[in-house]
């Protein structure tokens, strides 16, 4: 049975959920990473793998949700809990073009005493600053958490930031799209899987395109890792919204949840899997950021074609216990040690040039930045302008 499944994948064949499963369980890792490999081949033949240098901006901390696999989050009204200012973001943009960056990841927790009007003006600031600087911003539960809180439909709220300048969507949140899973890790009620998969539905079709992701190692069962492969896969048949998928373990450490990390074999073996089952996907990213770099580097022989964002800054993974680094000149000498040619990407995977290192002097990022250093408790001025929902925020604006 399994022979024919190879056969099937090698010849370009796409499978169902129960033979995915089937080569999951039963198919060699080398035999999986080999299907993978074969298909990124015909996908991408030129050998060429890409990266992006950007920012993983973190504006807030302060989140409702309480997903118990998180180890980044602040309650309402924590001392720890903090909201960037629209000067602190611009600095940040700044550090990032200083060494090539081209783009803005920005997500947050779900802060109810940030209305939609912050959101609007922050990405109406920045696009006035720099017009050609790209805000990839939002999840798909950050925008139902603004939905929710302004009394909005969606489609209005992903009107209205494309307005004040949203470019593309990332695929956070979207764990495990299975609603067992998700009420397993307090995750449902930020987004239901067909509530995540309807956001992403109405950002294709109001011409955005968005990644999607994929967390597993925590509740979920191989068949609803599948699952969520495949509710992925029926999305992209119909909208073509996608521009890559991303997979990566859970982080167990400094959670309420806790447990262990799956193994790296485990991660090749899944990221290899999705790349036969997603076959309407052009693009997956190697999850260094959680792996390793090395291991990120084998994932390039297991489906990835490419190595996703310099980064420059990330606080969600770290906050549970991965503090994974690599500057340009590293994720170069990966991709090229690896067989490989290196080319810097945008959001669109349109190739934007050879590495910026070797164009002119950067220099060298040996640890990943914060979102604030240590100790800074300060509140932005403009959060003033904002009325606040939460007592604790109303208190805030109140001593402001």
């Amino acid at each position: 049975m399994i022979d024919a499944l190879v056969e099937k994948v090698a010849a370009g064949g796409r499978v169902s959920a129960a033979e995915a499963l089937d080569l999951y369980r039963h198919a060699p890792t080398h035999v999986l990473g080999r299907l993978a490999d074969g298909i990124r081949a015909r996908k991408h033949p030129e050998r060429i793998v890409t990266y992006i240098i950007d920012r993983n901006v973190n504006y807030t901390n302060v989140c409702v949700a309480r997903c118990n696999f998180c180890a980044f989050y602040r309650p309402v009204g924590s001392a720890e809990g903090y909201v960037l200012g629209f000067d602190e973001i611009l600095a940040k943009i700044e550090e990032t073009m200083s060494v090539g960056g081209n783009q803005l990841l920005l997500q947050g927790g779900h802060n109810p005493d940030l209305p939609i009007a912050w959101y609007e003006d922050l990405f109406r600031t920045v696009k006035k600053r720099y017009p050609t600087f790209k805000l990839h911003a939002l999840s798909p539960p950050e925008v139902l958490h603004i939905s929710k809180v302004n009394q909005l439909p969606v489609p209005t709220v992903v009107e209205r930031l494309i307005a004040a300048g949203l470019d593309s969507i990332p695929g956070g949140g979207a764990e495990i799209l299975v609603d067992r899973v998700r009420k397993l890790l307090n995750c449902y009620s930020k987004a239901s899987a067909d509530e995540w998969l309807s956001v992403m539905r109405e950002a294709h079709l109001a011409g955005l395109r968005t990644t999607a992701t994929m967390m597993y190692g925590t509740v979920e069962t191989d068949e609803e890792r599948i699952e969520h492969m495949t509710r992925l896969r029926d999305l992209q048949d119909e909208t073509e919204g996608f521009t890559a998928f991303i997979t990566w373990s859970y982080q167990p450490e400094h959670t309420e949840r806790g447990g262990s990390e799956a193994t790296g074999i485990d991660y090749l073996r899944t990221l290899a899997l999705a790349r036969i089952v997603l076959d309407n996907f052009d693009n997956l990213q190697a999850s260094w950021v959680t792996q390793g770099g090395k291991v990120g580097q084998l994932s390039l022989a297991y489906g990835a074609n490419d190595m996703g964002s310099v980064m420059i800054e990330e606080n969600v993974v770290r906050a549970a216990g991965a503090s994974y680094c690599m500057d340009e000149v590293e994720i170069v000498t990966n991709i090229e040690d690896a067989g490989f040619t290196a080319k810097r990407r945008n959001m669109h995977y349109e190739l934007l040039g050879d590495p910026v290192f070797r164009e002119r002097e950067v220099p060298r990022m040996l640890s990943l930045g914060t979102a604030r250093a240590d100790g800074d408790t300060s509140v932005p001025a403009e959060l003033r302008q904002y009325p606040a929902r939460s007592l604790a925020g109303k208190r805030l604006r109140l001593s402001q």
